[in-house]
Parts: structure tokens; C-alpha cells; sequence
């Protein structure tokens, strides 16, 4: 799951912003992983690589939503200033949100998934019920 400041879900939504720059002690993606971001649904990971944050160009800002690499930098720099001062390295990941049709595929996915291992999971608390209720009765029967 990716998480971002309320701020940038519209520029997610729109479109602008197709990656983020995140500082991680290695990478906690990979290219071609879904994952989600709340209130946005599931993105494809394109890529994720390891940047240096003073070589970033404004090019390079762009696509994060921001107008200058400055920008872009003193927002990280105010997001993680705990991770900067522990040297952590910057990863750009970028990322494409799926559509709305394979959204809806997906929801359902999970949606069954998460039926599945429900019933799965009462399956196994009665089976330990009974063989608890055998013992008990042979126990008992003893």
C-alpha cells in the first residue's frame, strides 16, 4: 500500500502525478507488483529505481507533480526528515492506477478472496470444536 498527503490523490486521480520519490533503507517495491493507494484504488508499480535527490531535474519533477526539482526536493525534505537524517536512500517508483473496469475486477477478487478465508477459517474452528468435544467425551467415557 502507498500512502500520500491528501493533496496529491487529485493530481493522482488527474493524472499528474504518475510517481513518487520514497525513502526506504532497499526497495519496498518492484516493478510489475500491484498495490493501492486509499482513496485511488490499485496501481501497477512501472518501475522503481534508486536516485540521488540533488541530480533530480526539473524534468524529472514533473511527473511527481511538482513545477521544479526544488520543489520537489524541499517537499521530500519536510516528509522525511527523520529517514534523510538516518541516510536512507531515495527510490522513484512509478505508477499507473488501473482502470475503473479492472478496479471492479479487482475489488471482486478480493472481495471473494476474503470470503474464502473466512469460511476457511470456521472450517478450522469447528473441526477444533469437534476434536475437542471427542476428546472431552473419551475422557469422559474413561
Amino acid at each position: 500500500m502507498l500512502l500520500f498527503k491528501k493533496k496529491f490523490i487529485e493530481l493522482i486521480r488527474s493524472g499528474e502525478k504518475t510517481q513518487t520519490i520514497r525513502l526506504w533503507k532497499r526497495p519496498r517495491m518492484r516493478a510489475g507488483q500491484r498495490s493501492y493507494i486509499p482513496g485511488i484504488g490499485y496501481i501497477s508499480i512501472l518501475s522503481v529505481e534508486q536516485v540521488e535527490l540533488e541530480r533530480l531535474t526539473d524534468a524529472d519533477a514533473v511527473p511527481d507533480g511538482f513545477a521544479t526539482a526544488e520543489l520537489l526536493r524541499n517537499e521530500i525534505r519536510s516528509i522525511y526528515a527523520d529517514e534523510l537524517a538516518k541516510g536512507q536512500k531515495a527510490f522513484r517508483v512509478r505508477f499507473q492506477v488501473f482502470s475503473s473496469r479492472e478496479q471492479k475486477r479487482m475489488k471482486e477478487e478480493r472481495r471473494k478472496r476474503k470470503e474464502r478465508e473466512v469460511a476457511e477459517k470456521r472450517r478450522a474452528e469447528a473441526a477444533f470444536v469437534e476434536k475437542t468435544l471427542d476428546k472431552l467425551r473419551t475422557l469422559a467415557g474413561k
